[in-house]
């Protein structure tokens, strides 16, 4: 094995100890010649090595490489990989050599190639910016009461200290934005100059070709908070470097913190977002002399709150539904006609008409997508059965896939028409009495395939009439009450 520098230098310290270049070999694992050669030289093997100017074996790629240096000038870009596949000729080459290509393709990069997009290093000044960025968190595997909770986090950093805050949202919406940003000025106490986004999101720019500006709702959340909003490059998203990396630091720490919980149940979004506010501020504390200076630097805040909401005006349909942000929700049917208020959150939407809320419901991602709440059409609906075989919604009145089964059970039994009928007549006891109990009905009846109409259900469903006990009429005995009165009367 050739002598390492590691070895040199414990012989050198052996030689300062004692002198006895014997002794000093031995404890250093080298021949005795080997040692008084590097006493000799004073050098370490590393600094002695020669660059070698010669081949220890032949040139797989020599006829070819002129061709993949053409190749290579014209489109530098090209990988090793793709130029191995169009030579591959399995005369002249195998596939082992791959590896050696990709070598060889990589020192000419290095050493001919065309000229590298350079990074420079930034300087954070305390509270000059904090950058927000979005997380995709559903690798976290977070439970929601039982079921599997796909969310993101909007998190926004300050790049000096490394301080961070994150809250849960759904979607890289503007709710989404100012709930986040909100939040987090609002736990520091303080405001920066700049807010720094990427370039990406519909949410805080327009919709405009190339380079886009800032929407006016994002722009008055800046103009509210005294924050200069600024973006990043198209493409760029090493601009955008700190959040970046701690939205994988983050998640990293996430699921530390999870294996240690032991399990990854929570009983709402309430509680789990407090246990994640619970680990952000004790990460925090420990960055405390830097956030101190941030906060020495930031401007006080000194504005109230916004509204996590958007309010709009929505006329609701003769389908008595409303559309909302790209997406379709239905409403109580005494609506149609009428205007509502939505109060659009980031994760539900509430409506309102004039002082009087009616309903919630949970906000749908994306676009072109529909919520519709059978108890507020099967009315209209059962008086109407032929319009459920078309209803450009009708997926959506199977509430679970017991509901679902129902129907096929019908069908195979009643044919098309009447399993429409008997099915609707099976949702509108669901609407009228309980959805689960209509369920826990349909459940006894289907693994049987005694399924044959709604009537059989309701049977199942039909409450008992309580049973009323018998009184009797109790003997009412004045003569204690006279005594009392005797008695009264002789004192």
């Amino acid at each position: 094995m050739p002598t390492t520098d590691a070895q040199v230098r414990k012989l050198m310290e052996e030689m300062s100890k004692h002198g006895q270049i014997g002794l000093a070999s031995v404890k250093s694992g080298m021949d005795r010649k080997t040692a008084r050669k590097y006493l000799v030289e004073g050098k370490l093997p590393s600094t002695m090595k020669q660059p070698r100017d010669w081949r220890t074996r032949e040139d797989p790629f020599k006829e070819d490489w002129p061709n993949i240096v053409e190749r290579l000038r014209d489109a530098p870009e090209l990988e090793a990989k793709t130029i191995f596949e169009l030579l591959l000729d399995p005369a002249k080459y195998e596939p082992g050599q791959l590896r050696t290509l990709q070598r060889r393709v990589r020192q000419w990069r290095a050493a001919e190639g065309p000229d590298k997009v350079v990074f420079f290093a930034q300087v954070h000044r305390p509270g000059e910016a904090m950058q927000t960025d979005f997380c995709w968190a559903t690798e976290l595997g977070i439970i929601i009461g039982g079921e599997p909770f796909p969310h993101l986090l909007c998190h926004p950093v300050l790049p000096y200290s490394n301080w961070e805050c994150a809250t849960v949202c759904h979607s890289e919406s503007m709710a989404a934005i100012r709930r986040g940003v909100q939040t987090a000025l609002f736990r520091l106490g303080r405001v920066p100059k700049f807010h720094q986004t990427d370039n990406s999101t519909a949410a805080t720019h327009g919709l405009r070709t190339g380079k886009r500006g800032f929407n006016e709702e994002y722009a008055a959340l800046m103009r509210h908070f005294g924050m200069e909003p600024r973006t990043i490059e198209i493409g760029e998203s090493n601009q955008n470097g700190d959040v970046e990396a701690l939205n994988g630091a983050l998640k990293r720490k996430l699921k530390q913190h999870l294996l240690v919980r032991g399990h990854r149940d929570f009983e709402s979004v309430e509680a789990y977002e407090a246990w994640l506010t619970e680990i952000l501020e004790k990460a925090n504390k420990v960055r405390g002399e830097k956030v101190a200076e941030e906060l020495a630097a930031m401007k006080t805040l000194a504005v109230a709150r916004l509204a996590e909401y958007t309010e709009e005006d929505v006329g609701v349909t003769s389908w008595s539904t409303i559309r909302v942000k790209k997406n379709t929700y239905s409403v109580p049917s005494r609506l149609v006609g009428e205007t509502v208020q939505v109060y659009v959150y980031e994760d539900r939407l509430e409506v309102w008409y004039g002082d009087l809320h009616q309903m919630s419901v949970e906000r749908l991602t994306g676009t072109n997508g529909h919520r519709i709440n059978y108890r507020h059409i099967i009315w209209s609906l059962v008086q109407k059965p032929g319009a459920f075989a078309q209803y450009r919604y009708r997926e959506d009145l199977f509430p679970t896939l017991t509901f679902r089964k129902a129907y096929d059970a019908l069908l195979a039994v009643l044919g098309e028409r009447k399993a429409d009928i008997e099915y609707l007549r099976v949702l509108h006891l669901a609407a009228s009495t309980m959805e689960s109990e209509v369920e826990a009905a349909l459940e006894l009846l289907l693994p049987d395939a005694g399924l044959r109409g709604a009537d059989q259900v309701k049977a199942l469903v039909a409450p008992q009439k309580p049973q009323v006990p018998e009184l009797s009429m109790p003997t009412v005995d004045l003569k204690s009450y006279d005594d009392l009165l005797v008695a009264v009367v002789a004192s």
